[in-house]
């Protein structure tokens, strides 16, 4: 009823754009799952354009195929994109580098879809010769060959935690496979018609398929039994997407849009878009994002997922309310007593047991067949032709995270007018964008929380003219890369770098020129003083980018395996900056925090309190003051406990883990009651932090 109602003041779905992709028709296309803003479309004038969902200008055209490209698809970063043709070659591109990876040979007919590994460099094809390929994008030849199906293979898609992998074939089939032992776990026969499309559920073990039998079919992947089938659709169902949640599935058929729950089976909602023959689904900032072609132009439309029957009311537990945004986490998820999660088992089949398998015998005779210097003439023949350096460079060079990856704030897309409070809306989104250049400081590493600004990065704040930002490079480690200019206080007395600064740094330009006479640096003209400005800028990028590159990949462990891991990983990349950025989101969630994170956290500290940088002082601070109220009755009571009697394992790892965090605690209060007597904000903290670890003198 919501849905009618909010539809008579503002559209709940509607096309953003129409354009000409290719100089023929369009095959085949895909959108970037991970940020729903960057389209990829192959064509029959065998090139592979790459787009801004919402732009009309080709960002860059990737050529090299000799015949039509057949599919196409983006890897997890959105940092790579891969073309299969209908000759049967593959064509891996590293769109940051605007170059071609990789050539990969060995299917005798079209490639009829392709899927990247969620994480490791790892890549799935199939054929209209039925077969299924696994290649190792970094090696030439592939790695595994799965044989079963009987038709084209027309999706394939990799278990979250990797270890599976799941196709849909026009055999009227889905099979699960195990990537590693290389053979059939189990075959889905339910549906009466072509499969389409195959799915996994983001963190349970579900699996949807959809087929030209105008049904979805979702499979328990525990018990390989069929749990639900959502029918309704009136054409076959085309490309199939779970909410971010994974509370519901959205479904796309020609024209249509339907909303799905299972256990019971039921439809939640019916939008009718226009959108014809749907190609692709992504979920971004509440909208859903569909893509479709038509001879050589491409559609994309949006649903507004606000305005969408999403539960069925109070008869459905644990599904998310209308009022509540769909990225909000579910409180007691659907199926969590039932069903296994892929976050509890710990996936040893990554990159390592399958790499394994790649120096193996395995290796494709095909892959091979072709000679070095063959290879090499043909990847001079595929080139990139960038057509828009300005949107290349803000989505690609600088591996930011702005474009690809929407931070909380960034801006769905407005929808048709139709009153003020659109354009209100507008005028805020607006605002928010202007400083966007100055914000490239500190990748949003869990959208739920705010992530502090840390020294050494850019300096945030709209105000503040973009020059300046290379000026505050010069706070930032390390010492070799610092220009020869400085933001820093003149005066030599105070060595902390404070984190707020009252005196408008950056507002004069002079202070990033070399001190000369008045008279001379008036005579310095326009371009030599851009030049000055600019120093340091390049080692700064290089910098952020390399911090963006690592909280990426923390990120990932985080998401794969668990806090401890992703926190292990952070320390072994050596680079404070980066276990400041996780601090700063944990500290903020003290339930986050076990004994182990503590093992892993408490040696950081140590360097974090003796930092230069004031911030670096306060998140330590801020850790150490979480620990000592959460943690050290538990350490204490632990040390202090009479032997058990027997042989409990638990109890003594329990008890080292104890001992070593009490030692670190102990190093760690000497240094607070050495820095206590300091004057200023980080003094009063290092006071607090020697009356709270008082107890510490009392203990064995």
């Amino acid at each position: 009823m919501t849905s009618m109602a909010a539809a008579s003041t503002t559209k709940i779905a509607w096309r953003l754009q129409e354009f000409e992709a290719h100089s023929s028709s369009v095959s085949c296309l895909a959108l970037g799952k991970s940020s729903g803003r960057l389209l990829a479309t192959g064509g029959e004038d065998c090139r592979v354009n790459i787009w801004a969902v919402s732009k009309a200008n080709c960002i860059m055209s990737l050529t090299g195929h000799k015949n039509p490209v057949e599919c196409i698809q983006f890897n997890m970063s959105e940092e790579q994109v891969v073309a299969g043709s209908q000759s049967g070659s593959i064509r891996v591109w590293d769109l940051e580098a605007a170059k071609i990876l990789r050539t990969l040979m060995g299917h005798k007919a079209n490639i009829t879809s392709l899927g990247f590994h969620p994480f490791g460099d790892f890549l799935a094809s199939s054929s209209m010769d039925t077969n299924i390929k696994l290649w190792d994008v970094r090696r030439k030849g592939y790695v595994f060959r799965y044989k079963g199906h009987t038709q084209a293979v027309r999706s394939l898609a990799f278990s979250p935690d990797g270890k599976w992998l799941a196709s849909a074939s026009d055999d009227c089939t889905v099979k699960l496979w195990d990537l590693a032992q290389g053979k059939t776990i189990t075959e889905f026969k339910s549906h009466t018609g072509p499969v389409n499309i195959v799915q996994f559920h983001p963190n349970e073990y579900l699996l949807a398929s959809g087929s030209s039998d105008r049904s979805i079919k979702l499979w328990d992947l525990e018990k390989f039994t069929m749990i639900g089938s959502l029918e309704g659709d009136t054409t076959p169902v085309r490309c199939v997407c779970f909410s971010p949640d994974g509370s519901c599935l959205y479904s796309g058929a020609t024209d249509s849009l339907r909303v799905f729950g299972w256990e019971p089976d039921r439809c939640f909602d019916v939008v009718l878009v226009g959108w014809g023959r749907v190609s692709d689904l992504a979920v971004c900032n509440q909208q859903l994002i569909g893509v479709s072609h038509q001879l050589s132009s491409v559609s994309s439309y949006v649903v507004d997922l606000k305005r969408v029957k999403k539960s069925g009311g109070a008869a459905i537990q644990g599904v998310i309310q209308d009022s509540q945004p769909l990225t909000e986490p579910k409180k007691d998820p659907k199926g969590t007593a039932l069903r296994k999660s892929y976050e509890r088992p710990t996936t040893t089949c990554g990159s390592q047991r399958v790499k394994h398998r790649s120096d193996s015998d395995r290796r494709s005779p095909e892959g091979e067949r072709r000679s070095p210097s063959e290879d090499e003439a043909e990847e001079k023949l595929s080139s990139a032709e960038i057509h828009n350096a300005e949107d290349y460079k803000a989505i690609f060079q600088p591996k930011n995270a702005i474009s690809r990856t929407p931070p909380k704030m960034s801006e769905p897309f407005p929808a048709p007018p139709e009153d003020e409070s659109i354009l209100a809306i507008g005028r805020q989104l607006k605002d928010v964008i202007s400083p966007f250049p100055a914000k490239q400081q500190a990748p949003p590493l869990a959208s739920s929380t705010p992530v502090q600004r840390v020294e050494p990065t850019v300096v945030s704040s709209a105000k503040r003219p973009a020059p300046p930002a290379a000026g505050t490079a010069s706070s930032a480690p390390p010492a070799s890369t610092q220009p020869p200019f400085t933001t820093a206080k003149t005066k030599p007395e105070p060595k902390i770098i404070p984190s707020t600064r009252n005196e408008p740094i950056g507002l004069n330009v002079a202070d990033f020129l070399p001190s000369s006479p008045s008279s001379r640096s008036a005579a310095l003209n326009d371009e030599e003083a851009l030049t000055q400005i600019r120093k340091g800028h390049d080692t700064m990028c290089v910098m952020l980018s390399s911090r963006h590159k690592n909280l990426q990949t923390v990120r990932a462990m985080w998401a794969r395996e668990d806090i401890k891991m992703a926190l292990d990983t952070a320390v072994s990349m050596n680079d404070l900056s980066i276990v400041v950025d996780i601090l700063n989101i944990i500290n903020l969630q003290p339930s986050l925090w076990k004994l182990d994170v503590c093992v892993t956290i408490l040696p950081q500290l140590d360097k974090l309190l003796q930092s230069k940088y004031e911030s670096y002082m306060q998140t330590g601070c801020t850790s150490l003051r979480l620990v000592m109220k959460h943690f050290w009755t538990l350490i204490s009571d632990t040390l202090k406990a009479t032997p058990s009697v027997g042989v409990d394992i638990t109890r003594e790892e329990r008890h080292h883990k104890c001992r070593v965090c009490c030692k670190q605690l102990k190093n760690l209060s000497n240094i607070a009651k050495n820095k206590a007597a300091q004057v200023g904000r980080h003094g009063s903290a290092f006071k607090e932090l020697q009356l709270l670890m008082a107890p510490l003198d009392d203990s064995p």
